[in-house]
């Protein structure tokens, strides 16, 4: 595989792998240095790469195992922590709908970690049911229930934090 094969058959997955890495490490950083490593990786090994058939779920899959790796070096080490960057845009309307997107990843990064990687890569990332079996190894069924569990608990923690602003808003009237 040349260099113009290696682009674009693997890098033009480039923006996938990138958001599921900062999907799982929850560091933009991190999911930088995480991307730079596996596409090297990639590149070292492209003469390997041609017999693979589905190279999007192969280069996802090699994302999450290099991102899964990477977590458990961080447990063993206790070094990690979350970086939320947040922007405050001038205008009211944007800054609202910036703290519901906010809000909105918040509880997505909440999930266990299966669940948040099916709902990035079904709702985020917009692959099939198929595809996500396949990369996480998985059957399409069990990709269905956990991202069915994942909407409920995302729709539930939407409801008791509307109750509970609707609670605090009549206390303060």
């Amino acid at each position: 595989m040349d260099a113009q094969q290696f682009q674009r058959q693997i890098l033009c997955y480039s923006d996938k792998m990138y958001r599921m890495a900062r999907s799982i490490l929850l560091d933009e950083s991190g999911a930088e240095d995480a991307f730079q490593d596996l596409v090297l990786r990639l590149w070292e090994r492209r003469d390997q790469l041609d017999i693979i058939e589905n190279k999007q779920a192969f280069s996802l899959t090699s994302m999450r195992n290099l991102c899964v790796d990477l977590l458990r070096k961080k447990l063993e080490y206790g070094g990690l922590t979350a970086d939320i960057v947040s922007s405050a845009p001038d205008p009211q309307q944007e800054l609202e709908e910036q703290d519901s997107l906010h809000n909105i990843h918040r509880l997505i990064d909440s999930l266990p970690e299966l669940q948040r990687t099916i709902v990035r890569m079904k709702d985020v990332e917009e692959i099939e049911i198929r595809e996500i079996a396949q990369i996480l190894y998985m059957s399409e069924n069990a990709v269905t229930v956990n991202l069915s569990r994942a909407r409920k608990k995302l729709r539930d923690m939407i409801v008791t934090i509307q109750q509970s602003e609707e609670k605090q808003y009549e206390r303060n009237r």
